[in-house]
């Protein structure tokens, strides 16, 4: 029966179309966290779940659930689901291709007539990117309470207007963060399905349509590392008397890179970026021994342990480098996100769905993070997307999001626990 059963792709494929007419700016995407944008792709959805004939709720900081009842309303209920926002002129499908995924499979489900034996929802979450307000999981985290109440102070990136006066004026609650509130209760929820398109070039490089996630990368980041030597003539200064922070700061991330070839080749997994370099534009010149640089190091990986004992190595390197080159290494504290493994019962079920199966690590953050660290268990696929995402050009096809979403509908008809 689960095989005659499948995710109306028609609809996905209108919605696809509707949030894209309804958000284009330009080139791009544009759904700003709670701005017209965002609130403008709930409204294409919820008005798709009345259609469906769901269940809608909004949470009272804007969290849209939508909601298929099962048999027992009392048990435990699975949901699906991701973001809604998106980086300013972002793609079409990074985060909504899961909302999408989770209201063609249940409307699947209405078509057949199929009663679940547990309520499943789909759920729209709030401000998954930090490109707005600079707070990662805004949405997701909030939903458990999990949110620092002095978030409610920082501002937009754009228009300067905090998130606490930008969800009045949205009509939300902010006392629900200022207070902690837990507003989804990891009790109540036997698992939460998210699909995603592919951030990389992986699956399009292996010709793969999709993929089972074996876990989210966890972040540990220098985001204020500084080197600091002495302004100098490029001239008139020998190379034993310079305090070269430019040559110091790029043999000690030259160093970094071999630690990162070290732990790749023992079976480490490990993703190393200095995604900030750069000198005082007030101060350097073509002519002169560069005294300062500032950079970020990014470490990511599965491994909790390995992150650390990285990140230990880089400060015993940049001291020791530090002495090397006659300046001052410091990295500073570091900004930090735990690793999120997905479920082990859920991962083989859904490797076993697909026609030909493959699993990876996300190295990008998703909503699904936070509901694996809520103890929930928890399972993503990756479905393959041309010119990686955050950009406008993000390409996935219908027949690779389908591949994706019958795999969590097989999953939904013959759940393992």
């Amino acid at each position: 029966m689960s095989g005659l059963i499948q995710p109306d792709l028609d609809l996905a494929a209108s919605m696809f179309e509707a949030l894209s007419q309804a958000t284009r700016r330009g080139r791009g995407i544009v759904r700003d966290s709670y701005g017209p944008g965002e609130q403008a792709a709930h409204t294409i959805v919820r008005s798709v779940a009345d259609v469906i004939g769901l269940e809608v709720a909004v949470d009272a900081i804007g969290n849209l659930t939508m909601t298929l009842p099962g048999r027992d309303r009392g048990a435990r209920r699975i949901l699906m689901g991701s973001h809604l926002d998106s980086v300013p002129q972002g793609g079409n499908f990074d985060g909504a291709a899961g909302v999408v995924a989770g209201l063609s499979i249940v409307a699947g489900l209405r078509k057949a007539g199929v009663v679940p034996p547990c309520d499943v929802a789909v759920m729209g979450i709030r401000a998954e990117e930090s490109a707005w307000f600079d707070i990662a999981y805004l949405g997701s985290g909030g939903a458990f309470g999990l949110l620092d109440p002095a978030c409610l102070s920082i501002r937009r990136s754009d228009n300067g207007r905090t998130l606490e006066s930008t969800l009045i004026e949205q009509g939300f609650d902010p006392r629900a963060i200022r207070e902690r509130r837990r507003l989804l209760d990891p009790a109540s929820i036997r698992a939460y399905l998210e699909l995603h398109i592919e951030q990389g070039p992986t699956l399009v490089e292996k010709r793969l349509p999709a993929a089972v996630v074996t876990g989210i990368r966890g972040c540990k980041r220098f985001r204020n590392a500084r080197c600091t030597g002495e302004y100098a003539h490029s001239g008139a200064v020998a190379r034993p008397y310079r305090h070269d922070a430019v040559a110091a700061t790029v043999s000690f991330l030259h160093h970094m890179e071999s630690v990162w070839v070290r732990e790749e080749a023992a079976g480490a997994d490990l993703v190393l970026t200095a995604g900030e370099l750069f000198t005082d534009p007030a101060l350097h010149g073509p002519s002169k021994i560069a005294g300062d640089t500032r950079f970020v190091l990014d470490l990511r990986s599965l491994s909790d342990a390995t992150m650390e004992a990285v990140a230990d190595e880089a400060r015993t390197a940049a001291a020791r480098i530090g002495g090397e080159y006659r300046v001052s290494m410091e990295l500073g504290g570091t900004s930090d996100s735990p690793a999120a493994i997905m479920n082990g019962q859920l991962r083989s079920r859904l490797s076993g769905l697909l026609e030909r199966p493959f699993e990876m690590a996300s190295g990008a953050g998703h909503d699904a993070a936070v509901f694996a660290t809520q103890g929930i268990p928890t399972a993503m696929v990756f479905v393959r997307n041309d010119h990686g995402s955050h950009n406008a050009d993000e390409a996935m096809s219908i027949e690779d999001f389908g591949v994706g979403a019958r795999a969590l509908m097989g999953l939904l008809m013959d759940f393992p626990f």
